[in-house]
Order: structure tokens, then sequence, then C-alpha cells
């Protein structure tokens, strides 16, 4: 361990479309493993968090934005902010066109929610937070 206790942060805008989407989980993959850190379970989250900022969270012209954040107390966040708040998120009823975004989210997320932000620009941050207690920092 290197003595610091400073987050391990990873921040970037994407396009709102299914290429960017694609992308923030190829990024998300690479990110962990500079960390040393990879992790199946988070890959899945971004997938299903950047997804929906697409089809759900979408303003033309708008990006989204993902944040990882490696804490020293061992937790990752993920966060994906879009340009919709006032479409909240929520798990519901899976059907044959989809529903179970957040239902994959709620499995692996230790925790994980919605807070609304303007700033200037009014959006939408979803969250998810992964423990990982038998981890250090390196």
């Amino acid at each position: 361990m290197n003595g610091s206790r400073e987050p391990k942060r990873f921040t970037l805008l994407l396009s709102a479309t299914t290429r960017g989407a694609r992308l923030a989980r190829l990024l998300t993959e690479r990110q962990l493993a500079e960390w040393k850190r990879e992790s199946a379970e988070a890959e899945h989250v971004v997938a299903e968090l950047a997804a929906n900022a697409v089809r759900h969270g979408r303003v033309p012209g708008r990006d989204f934005r993902l944040t990882l954040t490696l804490d020293p107390a061992y937790t990752l966040r993920i966060e994906v902010a879009d340009a919709r708040p006032d479409r909240v998120p929520r798990v519901r009823v899976a059907d044959g066109e989809g529903g179970r975004g957040l239902m994959i989210v709620a499995a692996y997320a230790d925790r994980w929610g919605v807070t609304s932000g303007d700033a200037g620009v009014p959006h939408k941050v979803v969250w998810a937070e992964l423990d990982a207690p038998e981890l250090e920092l390196a």
C-alpha cells in the first residue's frame, strides 16, 4: 500500500448512443484493470446504467458522464449522469421489451440510488456502490 488515503477517480463524457454505452463498459474494464481491481459485477452495473442513460436519459446534443471512484474504504462507486432529471429510474417487472437493467444493478450492487442536480444544467445521477472489503488500494 502506498500510504495514500485519497480516492482514485476516473471520469469522462460519452456520447448518448449505443456506441457510447458500449465504450463505457470497455473503459470501465480497462480502468479497473489498471487499478488492479477487475470486477465483472462492476462492468455489468456500468453496462446497465449506461444503457439506461442512452435509452431513457438521452437529450439530443447532450452526453452522459461516467465516473468511477475507488475510495480508501474499499468501495467502488459508479455514477452515470444523464440529461433527464424528470425520468427517475425505478425497478419494474421485466417484460419482453426489457425492464431487467435495474434488477441487475440491484443484484450486483451493495447500494444504489438516484440524486438530482442542477449546477446550471439539469441532470440526474444514478449511482451504485460495490463493497470489496478484501481488497487494498495499491
